[in-house]
Order: structure tokens, then sequence, then C-alpha cells
């Protein structure tokens, strides 16, 4: 008899003893190929002896340090660098404990920074259907998975959804990948100036589609128009990297093979790497600098107001490893990836999970 309130209560669980790289070995003595590292987790594999050597000469050190009054040296070398592997124009990095809550952290700050820049209506986000964003009320709320919104409808706060970037489903025969991806970004629009622009806070995406529509990578040139069309409108883009971020698309932030910079961008899983429980969300000078009254950049967390702030930060000492952490590690090895000395890598369909259909292959549009 369990006690553990298991995701699928019906099921009986193996029990998982060990690891061993690409496999989880449980108490019978069976191994099973971990072939998505759990859910785009563990990018490093299992039993890492580097980084579990390093968090365990971090806790000798230091295990927890309340972050409302200290900072520790893990936590300036992890965010210095993400920061210096960033889109241009990120600047600052606020650490929390997963996905769900980076996503809640940046909905927090969004609302935040109108409220700071006196446009207190903008209060309306939108996102795509076939999304996911995390299952915590905000999260869900902006998440475009309909049998997980369901049962918590009248729980969520309201949000848009246009159709997603998926031409598998939604491309025209007669559409170039260029004229499809601003017809669909260009709903985009649409959708802003039905609900009226000064009442749109941000427009929420992963910039490539999770599990909930199959690894979708968007067409070349659809983020470029929505980057336009945000800023237009003075509307935020958040992008929700916590999956296909921190390598797995083949670059450490999978935006940056679109060319864009977003304003918010949302990190975890593989910044863990399954190692310890750790998210982050960046933002740019501009939206730190907001709730301090001031232009430029200061080295102060946002000014926490009440009813906005984001959720409780996560202790860093341990969740960032000492020196280089899980992403040092992916950072090393990428490297080595380009000189020819460590074979393979991801590439934009996240490591090779699908592959491009054939033409003849694709559903046509509206099936």
């Amino acid at each position: 008899m369990t006690h553990v309130f298991q995701r699928q209560i019906s099921a009986k669980m193996p029990t998982a003893v060990a690891g061993d790289g690409v496999y989880l070995i449980d108490s019978q003595g069976n191994r099973y190929l971990d072939a998505s590292g759990g859910a785009a987790v563990s990018c490093l594999g299992h039993n890492d002896r580097d980084v579990i050597e390093a968090i365990k000469a971090q806790v000798d050190e230091l295990a927890f340090a309340h972050t409302a009054f200290f900072t520790s040296a893990p936590a300036e070398e992890l965010a210095d660098l993400l920061i210096d592997a960033a889109p241009d124009g990120i600047a600052m990095v606020y650490f929390l404990s997963g996905g769900s809550e980076a996503i809640e952290a940046a909905l927090k700050m969004a609302r935040q920074y109108f409220l700071e820049t006196g446009e207190p209506k903008r209060t309306r986000f939108i996102a795509r259907e076939q999304s996911y964003h995390g299952n915590t009320i905000g999260a869900l709320s902006v998440g475009g998975n309909a049998w997980r919104r369901e049962p918590f409808k009248e729980m969520l706060i309201e949000s848009s959804h246009i159709a997603p970037c998926y031409p598998y489903r939604h491309k025209s025969p007669d559409e170039t990948d260029e004229d499809y991806g601003r017809r669909t970004a260009d709903a985009l629009e649409a959708e802003i100036l039905r609900l009226g622009p000064e009442t749109v806070a941000a427009f929420v995406a992963e910039t490539v589609v999770g599990a909930t529509a199959g690894v979708v990578p968007p067409v070349e040139g659809y983020f470029e128009r929505i980057r336009e069309i945000c800023d237009k409108y003075g509307v935020l883009l958040i992008l929700d990297e916590v999956m296909c971020g921190m390598g797995r698309t083949g670059t450490l932030f999978a935006c940056e093979q679109d060319g864009i910079s977003p304003d918010i961008i949302c990190v975890a899983k593989g910044l863990g790497a399954g190692y310890q429980p750790i998210g982050a969300t960046l933002v740019t000078d501009k939206i730190f600098a907001a709730p301090l009254g001031v232009r430029a950049l200061c080295a102060r967390p946002l000014r926490r107001e009440p009813g906005v702030e984001p959720g409780r930060p996560a202790a860093v000492p341990v969740g960032n490893r000492r020196h280089v952490g899980p992403l040092g590690i992916l950072r090393i090895r990428a490297a080595r990836r380009r000189d020819g000395n460590d074979g393979g890598g991801a590439g934009r369909t996240c490591a090779g999970w699908v592959r491009e259909q054939p033409v003849a292959q694709r559903r046509p549009p509206g099936t």
C-alpha cells in the first residue's frame, strides 16, 4: 500500500532505484530506455558523476540561503552564464523552482510592468491553441490544452487563444511557408484589435511547441512577424522555452534560430537536467527597470506590489550547482560537438523526436 499520490492513481508503478546514462533501472533489475529524458528533463542522462560530485561539494559549503536577504556565488555565476548566452536585450534572471512557476512569474511581471508604466487596463493575455504552459492556475489559463483546462475553466483567468503555427494541419496547398507564417501570425493582430490594444498585456508562445501538439517548430518568418505585431501595439512577447530551451533544439535558447528577442523568456527542465528542481524567468532591462521608476538598469530586485509578486524564488546555492552546473556542462559538451569531438547533436525538431513529413503525407487543412 503506497501513500504516494501518483499521477496515474490506478497504476502500480515500478520502483526506480538507479540510473545509467539513458537508462532507468527498477527494483527488479529491469532496464528502461528513457528515450525522451522523462518529460524532456534529463538532458545529461542519469547518474552524471560531474553533476553529482558538484552537488555534494556545494552541500558541504552551503545548501540554502534565503534570497530575500542573500545572494550566493552559484546564483551569480549561473545568472551570468544565462545572460551571456541569452537573446539580445535580456539582462536579468529571476530563479524559481520549475517551469510552471517561471510562467506564473512571467505573467505577473507583465501585469506589474504595465501597472508601473501607467497602463493598468492591460490585463489580457493571448496565447495559442494546442499549447502547454504548466498546470498552475495562471499557466493553465494561457495554455491551449482543452482537456486539461475543462475541469477548472470557471477558475481560470480570461485568456484568448489563436491558431498555432502548424503547417502540417493548417497550411494550404497553394501557400508558401512565408505566406502561411504571415497569415497565421496576423491572427495575433486581429485578436489584439478585437480585444482593444489598450487591454492586452502579452502574447505567450512556446518557441517550439512541446508535447501538446507534437514538437512543432515555427515556419521561417513567423516569429519575426509576431515580434513586429507586438512592437506595433506595445504588447509584451513572452516565450516559453521550458521544454525546448537549454540546448534541446541545437542552440541554448530556441529563439536564437528565429532571429528575435522576446521581452520575457522562461526556462526550466534542462536547466537542472533532473538533478535539482529549478526554473528561471529572464527579462529585458526595460521590464526590470520599470518597477524601480527609472529607465536605467539597477542592481536590485523587482519591487513587489501586493497581489502581483512573483512566486517564491528558488533558494539557489545547490539548485544552481557549484561552479558550472548542468548548464555549464551542456555548453562544454556543445562546444566539443562543434569541434567534432563529441558526435551528434540536437536539431530544431527537438533532438530527433520527429522527422519532417514529405508533402504528400501531410494532413490536408481541417483534418
